[in-house]
């Protein structure tokens, strides 16, 4: 049994009740069901499940009851009609991609996006001929003239990695739709706690749950999120046949998390702003890149857009360029050195040699990924914890 939910719940109840899937034993917290294929009870409901003539469970690489109830509730509170799990937040972009593009197509992309989802369009949809045209995201101007007869998708990350660009999604939703193009927006650092895309002029929603969905750094996987047709027919037909997967465990992991998303974004959104803010103050920072500071040159649309906070990715530049980004780096002693994010624990990376590595030094720098860069995804610890390690970073 499902149980519906009411559209007049905010996104925090929708986290907690919405998709819950209940068992003949009435289970409070839904089950895990662990099973790689149904049976049925004769040869004529095997047949007429797999023609599509009577709904239920096939086969888990495209149809799992806990699955299924991930992706109710992360549609329910992303405010989508259908979603789609996927084994990473990569194959989010990849099933999203495969399933509405051709051969011939082009996108416009921001410059600013994260360094595998440039290296996906470069190089496996370029061979694919799939082009690819990048520009500034916060320049609409940019994005009109990168606009060809067969643009049929604009993609972006609003609050970009790792210097939180944010992107007007209501100029990019209308010039979409004026070329009858997609606009994709990745919403991994906001999550549907902050921001809510699809109504804001967006029409697909793809997610990294592996960050703060899940938000322990525990399991990886993504989700696509839009309406029936696209992503409830064309995405969920790549997913049966092509197979990036998402597995029950791992759907049962984010399903739970979504329970305590809201919340925890609340928590990382304060703990960020705090650390901003101290860091805007210390000598041995050049810059400081956070939505949530007046400072930032997007502050307004921010607030606009994300109603929930202003995230928790704080970036900053630090005075001697690589080395001395690495010696803050590996003076901290709390603080994780690792390129995940979204974790209850802090963690701290320099993008230029991690995550954007794989591309240009061009690239990079047009981005404005420079070697003293780096970001730091704050987490849950007490913040005073964590701006006493990142002072013993500047110090050194």
């Amino acid at each position: 049994m499902t149980i519906d939910y009411d559209p007049e719940w905010g996104t925090a109840t929708r986290g907690v009740r919405a998709g819950t899937h209940r068992g003949p034993d009435g289970e409070h917290s839904s089950a895990i069901y662990m099973t790689s294929s149904f049976v049925f009870d004769s040869a004529e409901a095997c047949a007429a499940r797999f023609a599509g003539e009577e709904p239920g469970n096939i086969y888990s690489r495209f149809t799992n009851p806990t699955v299924d109830a991930f992706c109710d509730r992360l549609a329910a509170m992303e405010g989508g009609e259908a979603c789609v799990a996927t084994g990473s937040g990569m194959s989010a972009i990849l099933a999203t991609c495969l399933a509405t593009l051709e051969s011939g197509d082009h996108i416009v992309a921001a410059h600013t996006l994260f360094g595998s989802t440039i290296g996906m369009f470069n190089n496996y949809l370029g061979k694919l001929g799939i082009r690819t045209t990048y520009v500034a995201p916060d320049d609409v101007e940019a994005w009109k003239a990168a606009i060809e007869p067969n643009t049929k998708m604009l993609f972006v990350e609003t609050p970009s990695n790792p210097l939180t660009e944010i992107v007007d999604l209501g100029a990019l939703g209308a010039l979409a739709d004026e070329h009858g193009a997609w606009l994709v927006v990745d919403n991994c650092f906001c999550t549907p706690a902050l921001q809510r895309p699809l109504e804001l002029g967006a029409h697909i929603v793809t997610h990294s749950a592996t960050k703060y969905i899940d938000g322990q750094g525990r399991a990886l996987g993504g989700a696509v999120v839009g309406d029936a047709d696209v992503v409830g027919e064309r995405v969920f037909r790549f997913l049966r046949t092509c197979g990036p997967s998402m597995s029950p465990f791992n759907a049962w992991v984010f399903y739970k998390a979504l329970e305590t998303l809201e919340v925890r974004m609340r928590a990382h959104c304060e703990n960020a702003g705090r650390v901003a803010q101290w860091l805007e103050s210390q000598p041995g920072v050049e810059h400081v890149y956070y939505p949530g500071l007046t400072s930032h040159p997007q502050h307004d649309l921010a607030a606009k857009q994300q109603p929930g906070g202003f995230g928790g990715i704080v970036s900053f530049d630090v005075k001697g360029g690589r080395e001395g980004a690495f010696k803050l780096i590996n003076s901290t002693q709390m603080l994780s050195i690792t390129a995940n994010l979204g974790d209850t624990r802090t963690t701290i990376v320099h993008p230029a040699s991690t995550t954007h590595a794989r591309i240009s030094a061009e690239d990079r720098a047009r981005a404005g990924i420079g070697d003293g860069l780096v970001r730091v995804s704050v987490g849950l610890e007490n913040v005073d914890d964590i701006i006493a390690d990142l002072w013993r970073g500047l110090a050194a």
